[in-house]
């Protein structure tokens, strides 16, 4: 078994459940601009970056957009997020997040975010674990998003660790695609069946053995 260096999680529906944030600022976008959000959106927006989230949120609408509206648009929905973002706690935190953290920073294992959220910092303050990481790859720091490997090598760039001795954890296809591209083991948190690229599925962090990937170091 190869025994790897780095964990590199995604964020939102891995750690916290801020995807549930996420939805909710969108639907009052949709609402207050008088359309509903695609069917399947609570699927398809998950580890996707703000403006092509808005691309989907806006296939309900019945106009079409200028940029300059868009803008307009993402920024409506950001100010809302980040409103939701102040109610956060640990106690927000998905089984088994906070058992894991502590597990690989008791082995000496680099952890870094690699998330699509601008608003990543403020998140993992809200839920009290911003000591834990090393790194913070953010869409700030980025010009592809998902599934595009950017933000997992920059992550691993971050950590000075090699990305084939990296470990992505993603709940999304987009990011595991991501981190398959970067070179990198694959953790999907989810459904096998829609995350089957994944070297390892499990249905939440609870379910996931740290000794399957890591060992502790000294």
């Amino acid at each position: 078994m190869t025994a790897y260096r780095a964990a590199i999680f995604d964020l939102d529906g891995v750690i916290a459940d801020t995807a549930r944030l996420h939805l909710a600022a969108w639907q009052q976008l949709a609402e207050e601009e008088g359309f509903r959000l695609p069917a399947d959106a609570d699927e398809r927006l998950k580890g996707v970056d703000r403006m092509a989230s808005l691309e989907i949120v806006l296939e309900g609408a019945s106009r079409p957009y200028r940029e300059d509206e868009k803008l307009a648009l993402a920024d409506r929905k950001n100010q809302r997020y980040q409103q939701l973002v102040t109610q956060l706690t640990p106690a927000d935190l998905l089984p088994g997040a906070a058992q894991l953290l502590d597990q690989l920073a008791e082995w000496n294992i680099p952890m870094a975010l690699a998330s699509a959220s601008k608003n990543a910092r403020a998140v993992i303050d809200g839920l009290g674990i911003a000591h834990r990481f090393d790194y913070i790859a953010d869409a700030a720091r980025v010009k592809h998003p998902k599934p595009d490997p950017e933000i997992f090598t920059l992550a691993a760039r971050g950590l000075g660790v090699e990305p084939a001795l990296c470990v992505g954890i993603e709940d999304a296809a987009a990011g595991v695609t991501a981190i398959k591209r970067a070179g990198m083991y694959a953790v999907g948190i989810g459904d096998d069946r829609v995350l089957a690229e994944a070297d390892q599925c499990v249905p939440s962090l609870a379910d996931f053995r740290p000794d399957s990937c890591f060992e502790a170091r000294r």
